[in-house]
């Protein structure tokens, strides 16, 4: 079965995505990754507003292309494609937040927004749960959906701002938010390099 390249679009994404956060941020004077949220990266007033719509419209084409090679591999697997769905949404809201950059008050909307995508792992290891043959995939959407929602856990805690646990976080929000985003691409990586490897192999993980 020929292999589905649009796959290789998440892996694309991750590179993208962490090129942009560490190279653009060096450009800003001042600016602390270890403290800042990705999001002060691109703000109103950032001399690096538009390189970083830019760089989040280019993950934000990734991942649509992503969504739609896992949609046709749901579709030949005959799965639910709502993992495909979500990825997509990711999409979206990426190239949203680069529009209405912050302070915009639809920035927070679509940054909040992002928690329906969060569920894409889930969704992807619940519809193939039961393919013998995305058994590694399956147990890897797992793996990056418990790590996701420890590192969500903690990035809910900037909503309240009070406690022990958010006064642990503070000095280091930067780094526990950028978490949340690498484990939502470690996944669509993973998940997008096991799919388009399998496609090529004699026995594909999701021809029936």
């Amino acid at each position: 079965m020929t292999r589905d390249n649009r796959l290789l679009f998440a892996p694309l994404a991750l590179i993208v995505f962490i090129a942009g956060i560490l190279i653009l941020p060096a450009l800003i004077p001042g600016y602390d990754s270890i403290r800042q949220t990705v999001s002060e990266i691109g703000e109103m007033d950032s001399p690096m507003r538009w390189p970083f719509a830019a760089m989040l419209l280019a993950v934000a084409i990734c991942m649509f292309a992503f969504a739609l090679g896992l949609r046709a591999a749901s579709i030949q697997a005959r799965h639910n494609t709502l993992s495909a769905w979500l990825a997509a949404w990711m999409g979206a809201a990426a190239a949203a937040l680069g529009w209405f950059a912050f302070p915009h008050p639809l920035h927070n909307v679509f940054g909040l927004s992002e928690l329906i995508g969060y569920q894409a792992p889930l969704a992807f290891a619940l519809t193939w749960r039961n393919d013998p043959r995305a058994d590694s995939i399956v147990r890897f959407s797992w793996l990056m959906y418990v790590l996701l929602s420890i590192s969500l856990a903690a990035n809910l805690t900037a909503i309240v701002r009070t406690g022990e646990i958010w006064n642990d976080i503070r000095p280091f929000y930067g780094l526990v938010q950028r978490s949340l985003f690498l484990c939502f691409f470690a996944w669509s990586t993973g998940a997008g390099w096991m799919l388009w490897k399998s496609s090529g192999s004699a026995r594909p993980a999701f021809a029936q």
